[in-house]
Order: structure tokens, then sequence, then C-alpha cells
């Protein structure tokens, strides 16, 4: 699954960063990602992102 920008906005709306991986599981959780995103969230590498795309770019690297 490639992740767009567009669905990252739509799930992960509203985050502050930096932000956790386990804040973003959550996050993901309470605005309804899909099982497929979360368990991209979940296996993440790094534990800590400092801004949208940052994260954006570790995501790809799963896809």
């Amino acid at each position: 699954m490639t992740v767009t920008g567009v669905q990252l906005q739509e799930y992960l709306a509203g985050l502050d960063y930096p932000v956790s991986r386990e804040d973003l599981v959550r996050w993901g959780q309470e605005n309804g990602a899909s099982t497929e995103l979360l368990q991209m969230l979940r296996a993440l590498p790094a534990e800590q992102f400092d801004d949208p795309a940052e994260l954006h770019e570790a995501l790809n690297t799963l896809a």
C-alpha cells in the first residue's frame, strides 16, 4: 500500500508534532484509519517523527 498525503491528512489531521509512533496509532484508531494503515503505523522504524514530511517518508519506505 502506498500512503498518499491525502490519506495522511484525512486520518492524522490535527496531530501536533513531534509525535510518537504510539500516539500515531492511537490517533489513527480514534479517527477511523484503515486496518492496513494502522498496521503500517505500527511497523514504522522510528519511534518519533518531527513533522508530517518525515512521517510520510517513513511510511513510503514500508510500501
